[in-house]
């Protein structure tokens, strides 16, 4: 009779279950405070498969690892916001948690243990048929750290989704720049309207950003200057905060101080008096934020209440197609090119941090002024040839 081999450490012991037809391993990994011991157990289709899945269930309990069944993807997204986003601001963390969303509601369910790069790709590329490039770049980010959280906390022993590339999504539409005729007709437009004529006049002639507009402050704001200092001051506005968190505009040359046209200089007087009227007819309802543009009862901007006003008034300016608040910034670089404006003093006025910037994200804005030499020398030397 031939002795049976004994099972070496961590091995666990293997058995057939014939009733459902698999295989089922358990092993031992410790004792509980209480004196209970810890027992796992795992299934596969063959001895072998259940073999290797004990020796990871060993290799994690060598490793300090607390893997776990019920440990899914969903309460490690939870954990994560949870723990990791405190201090953000509400409004971050609720993105990051959208953003997380569509995929736990796919495989939210898989235990993390048993969670694959494969489970990941496949998700991914199936939101990306419906999404843009850059929401898919973002998921992609969130879910790497939130699974780095739970690696962190000894929950899995890898980040399975640091192994995958973000998929490409659908092409977004590009901004765009209105041509001067739309512009002016839009500045018309913008006079008559109450609450957010003066935004859009302002956004339009002096280039600042939405989140800038949104945030700004009359205490930043001067409509008289002063023309008798030595060096005469015109009527500006301190373009010094956003809505971004903490207040602070996108990078550090953002911060800048604009000269303000005549006719941003007269939206901005009349749109104080709506103000003040609004004021008075909100009572006790009011609240003094000391912003420049705001409800009706002095509340902040929402952006769906720019982007909602701004649409009726490119409708009531009779300019076609849908168009976004952000490209009245691209309306503005376009404008200033097209009058002759270098690319150093746009980016200068737009707030970025090199011409550079300006140059890669308002390309199809900008006067093509590279061909502008060879355009003339053609013409010159043509010229003379045929005098020639």
């Amino acid at each position: 009779m031939t002795a049976t081999a004994r099972r070496g450490h961590g091995e666990g012991s293997v058995y057939r279950d014939a009733a459902n037809g698999t295989w089922v391993g358990a092993i031992s990994l410790g004792w509980r405070p209480d004196g209970s011991r810890i027992r796992r157990k795992v299934t596969g289709r063959t001895k072998t498969e259940v073999r290797e899945k004990l020796k990871k269930l060993q290799a994690e309990a060598d490793a300090g690892l607390k893997t776990s069944a019920s440990y899914t993807l969903s309460k490690a997204a939870d954990d994560w916001a949870a723990e990791a986003l405190d201090g953000l601001a509400d409004k971050t963390v609720r993105s990051h948690v959208d953003l997380l969303r569509p995929v736990t509601m796919l495989i939210g369910q898989v235990p993390l243990r048993d969670l694959t790069a494969q489970d990941v790709r496949r998700t991914l590329n199936k939101l990306a048929q419906t999404r843009s490039t850059r929401t898919m770049a973002s998921t992609h980010n969130v879910l790497v750290r939130a699974i780095r959280h739970a690696e962190a906390n000894d929950h899995v022993g890898r980040n399975v989704a640091a192994f995958v590339k973000p998929p490409q999504g659908k092409t977004g539409r590009p901004s765009r720049a209105m041509n001067a005729a739309e512009a002016a007709a839009l500045l018309v437009a913008a006079r008559d309207h109450p609450r957010l004529g003066a935004y859009v006049i302002l956004s339009l002639t002096t280039g600042i950003r939405t989140e800038e507009a949104r945030a700004l402050r009359w205490d930043h704001v001067d409509l008289d200057g002063d023309p008798d200092a030595r060096t005469p001051v015109p009527p500006n506005i301190a373009v010094w905060r956003s809505v971004r968190l903490h207040g602070d505009t996108k990078t550090e040359k953002s911060r800048r101080t604009l000269a303000l046209p005549q006719n941003a200089v007269t939206a901005l007087r009349e749109h104080r008096k709506w103000q003040t009227e609004a004021r008075l007819a909100a009572g006790p309802l009011w609240q003094d934020t000391g912003l420049v543009f705001t409800t009706s009862v002095g509340t902040p901007l929402d952006a769906s209440h720019v982007r909602r006003d701004f649409r009726a008034l490119c409708k009531k300016a009779g300019i076609e197609g849908v168009w976004a608040p952000r490209e009245l910034r691209h309306t503005f670089v376009s404008v200033m090119s097209v009058s002759g404006v270098a690319v150093e003093e746009i980016a200068r006025l737009a707030g970025h941090a090199s011409s550079r910037t300006t140059e890669t994200i308002y390309r199809h804005e900008l006067r093509p002024v590279i061909t502008t030499g060879a355009d003339v020398m053609d013409k010159i030397f043509t010229a003379a040839e045929r005098e020639g």
